[in-house]
């Protein structure tokens, strides 16, 4: 009987390895392999017609000393970075808390506002690009010029490009923050809140000294996805500057770090220095990522 048994749970065992091995192996072919493959890549000079020539470190130092481009575009986006991720995260928790209220309408707001999230990025960015059109096509340039002002060339101004990305970044991601804000302040109890009301706290009150504390956990969470996915900004800035000057606009004023790792891959054809960019960009993401968790690091329990 015992026999049996183990037999039988043996071939439940089989069974179960037959399920999990087609996911594994697409997982292998389309995710693991290639991080590896990259990984060869980097030490190579490889531009797809011929095979593979290893050259050690030499990508790494020609990136990291003989490439003022590369550190221009991570100027560009440490710049969009800082810009983008404190004003969504404090935008989109305003906008939880005032639909955490007791309000009409909680669903359709909570619609309105996750709606760009859900649109494709590359509409979106189309849209935002007629948006800043010259004074002629321009909606927003119309507007300007009704209240008085002069036009501004947005994507064709130096000066302006990034910070039109940034503020396109910045309409389309802030719903996501938003519903991530909201399931954290469905976790605090009420309770707390009537306690604060009964001693006399008011809105402000109530904010600072129970929402924020325990909302902790979630900003951290929300502020950590919300850096690495800024870092690798790329299709706004593909869509909104190709065809102003090249790829980054006019004097690559957006051109941002996955912006010129996909030129110098898919556009030059420099696989092997595009990998070795890959691997810089990872080692950054990841030891700012380490830093930002151990600086909010929280040990709050509800």
């Amino acid at each position: 009987m015992q026999k049996e048994s183990f037999l039988s749970q043996l071939n439940k065992q089989k069974i179960s390895y037959l399920f999990i091995a087609l996911p594994f192996t697409l997982f292998f072919i389309f995710q693991l392999a290639p991080v590896f493959i990259s990984l060869f890549l980097s030490f190579t000079k490889y531009n797809i017609v011929h095979s593979p020539q290893f050259v050690g470190l030499a990508n790494y130092k020609n990136i990291l000393f003989n490439d003022p481009l590369f550190w221009k575009a991570m100027k560009n986006t440490l710049i969009y970075v800082v810009g983008v991720v404190p004003v969504g995260i404090c935008v989109s928790l305003m906008l939880a808390v005032a639909i955490d209220q007791k309000i009409k309408f909680k669903n359709f707001f909570k619609s309105i506002f996750f709606l760009p999230t859900v649109t494709a990025i590359i509409a979106v960015s189309v849209i935002w690009k007629w948006l800043y059109a010259g004074e002629k096509y321009g909606l927003i340039n119309y507007f300007i010029m009704k209240i008085g002002f002069q036009p501004i060339d947005w994507l064709v101004n130096p000066s302006w490009i990034l910070p039109s990305i940034m503020i396109m970044s910045i309409w389309a991601g802030v719903g996501y923050s938003m519903i991530l804000f909201l399931a954290g302040l469905q976790t605090i109890p009420h309770a707390m809140y009537e306690a604060a009301e009964i001693d006399g706290a008011g809105f402000w009150e109530k904010f600072f000294h129970i929402t924020l504390p325990l909302l902790r956990p979630t900003i951290v969470f929300v502020s950590m996805m919300a850096f690495i996915f800024s870092f690798q900004v790329f299709e706004q800035v593909y869509i909104m500057t190709s065809g102003q000057g090249g790829l980054g606009g006019v004097l690559d004023s957006g051109l941002t770090i996955v912006a010129y790792l996909y030129d110098k891959g898919f556009g030059k054809f420099q696989m092997g220095y595009a990998s070795a960019m890959a691997y810089i960009i990872f080692l950054i993401i990841f030891i700012i990522t380490m830093i930002n968790k151990r600086l909010m690091r929280s040990n709050v329990e509800y």
